[in-house]
């Protein structure tokens, strides 16, 4: 039974959707000015891999998340270029889908773009006006924070302290300090669009309201981000879309914890910032989502070139292992003798030791998406198959072993095909290197083997010698 902690009742409940027939789940994407940094990854390799979950388990999901594509952080970068913000988006998009797809994301049903919903946002503002919770004055509109009566309750703050603690500025506009733009004016050098109070565009907070009502409806099961969209950007949205739709917008918050560089906040003053291309480009993209899942989503996260390099360790160790288990199974392919077809009580325990495993790891996930703690079943289960495949020969038992793993892998979506550097050589061409290297270590001749193995190591290939023969791998 699937629980998670729900940040509307900062409580876990059981995860039970509103139909039967599918998850709709809504999650925050970026603003596309730049390439991503590494703490956008977090939130984007946790929900796709709590996602490819609920797929596992037999749910159909509507997966949606949005690009913010007009904001003002784009317009300066396209003033600065002398570039048109739809060339900025554009290319940004692109990037951004591309690092998605490093990371081993899955597509989502819908990548909406601000830009392409403005009439759903124009008619959503159009509603709150209509039914009294917004207000437009001097080409802006605004929504009117005390008119819904639970305002706050997300992030659990009180808008009578909110009020107290805000600063009122001269000439502001606003009718209460606390009230939030739904629509402003248009300024010069800025896109704009038409609409019945003029020129201008949309406020942040009300775009995600009419995207996900628009691919979605009017309720939804989950809503995700980072734990920094909670107030304001979460809260509003709640506002704006309970008090147009008169329903509750979504049954169930999730947001994942910071990601801090060694122990502080990521920030340019600091000089912490990194790009998630520059860091999947040294250390892997693989190992950046090991990374991401190797922790508590809603645990706070520590980057760090160090840690960096043992998650990296960490995740050869299931690589090999996964290359091992597969060697050995080939070579089984082409040997009849020496099989065994009985299991020995050895080989029983065992067996029941896989679905042992196979309860925890669900178990684990079970609790709030406890991918840590599947993480750790992932290297009980590596341990055995190293252990196992020195001396073992049950075919049966060898496919049990790759059936779980490869499955507790894939459920999280840890090991994928990534970028392979390209060697000039053939199959048949290393396999005959192999063998003469084979060769000459039989004759003694180990600098001839030497230099064959430096030979293929330039090459991009790496050997590693087994009890079943040579094995080779392009790196």
């Amino acid at each position: 039974m699937l629980k998670v902690y729900n940040t509307l009742t900062k409580k876990k409940e059981e995860f039970i959707p509103l139909s039967t027939d599918e998850v709709k789940m809504y999650v925050c994407g970026p603003t596309v000015y730049n390439l991503i940094h590494i703490g956008n990854a977090r939130p984007i390799v946790v929900f796709d891999a709590f996602r490819r979950y609920l797929i596992d388990q037999g749910y159909k999901v509507n997966f949606v998340q949005n690009f913010t594509d007009v904001d003002d952080k784009i317009i300066k970068k396209a003033n600065e270029q002398g570039k048109d913000t739809s060339e900025i988006v554009d290319f940004y998009i692109k990037e951004t889908l591309q690092d998605m797809e490093n990371l081993n994301v899955l597509p989502a049903t819908a990548n909406p773009r601000v830009t392409n919903e403005m009439d759903e946002i124009i008619a959503m503002i159009e509603q709150l006006i209509e039914k009294g919770y917004a207000y437009a004055v001097c080409g802006s509109v605004f929504f009117s924070t005390d008119k819904f009566k639970d305002y706050g309750k997300l992030s659990k703050k009180v808008l009578e302290e909110l009020e107290a603690g805000a600063r009122i500025e001269i000439d502001n506009i606003k009718a209460h300090p606390m009230d939030f733009v739904l629509w402003k004016p248009k300024k010069d050098g800025e896109p704009y669009w038409i609409s019945p109070w003029g020129k201008g565009r949309p406020g942040w907070h009300i775009e995600c309201s009419a995207m996900s009502k628009k691919y979605l409806g009017d309720q939804i099961d989950i809503h995700a981000g980072g734990e920094d969209l909670i107030f304001p950007h979460h809260e509003n949205e709640i506002a704006q879309s309970e008090a147009v739709n008169g329903k509750h917008y979504s049954k169930y918050w999730l947001h994942n914890s910071f990601l801090n560089i060694d122990n502080k906040k990521m920030s340019k003053s600091l000089g912490n910032f990194m790009l998630l291309r520059d860091v999947g480009e040294e250390f892997g993209y693989d190992t950046v989502r090991f990374f991401m899942l190797a922790a508590h989503y809603r645990s706070p996260l520590n980057f760090s070139d160090k840690l960096m390099e043992s998650a990296k360790a960490s995740l050869l160790r299931i690589k090999n292992c996964s290359e091992d288990l597969n060697f050995v199974l080939d070579h089984l392919k082409n040997e009849s003798k020496n099989i065994s077809t009985e299991f020995t009580q050895d080989e029983e325990n065992l067996l029941t030791q896989i679905d042992s495993y196979n309860t925890r790891f669900y178990t684990a996930l079970d609790d709030d998406f406890n991918s840590a703690d599947a993480i750790s079943i992932i290297f009980e289960l590596v341990k055995t198959i190293n252990s196992y495949i020195k001396t073992g020969k049950n075919k049966t038992l060898l496919l049990t072993f790759k059936e779980t793993f490869d499955h507790f892998n894939d459920v999280l979506g840890l090991l994928y095909e990534t970028e392979i550097k390209a060697s000039s050589l053939t199959d048949e061409e290393i396999l005959n290197y192999i063998a003469k290297r084979s060769a000459a270590k039989k004759n003694k001749d180990f600098a001839t083997a030497d230099q064959i193995r430096t030979f293929l190591e330039q090459n991009n290939i790496q050997i590693k010698d087994t009890r079943e023969g040579v094995q080779f791998k392009r790196v």
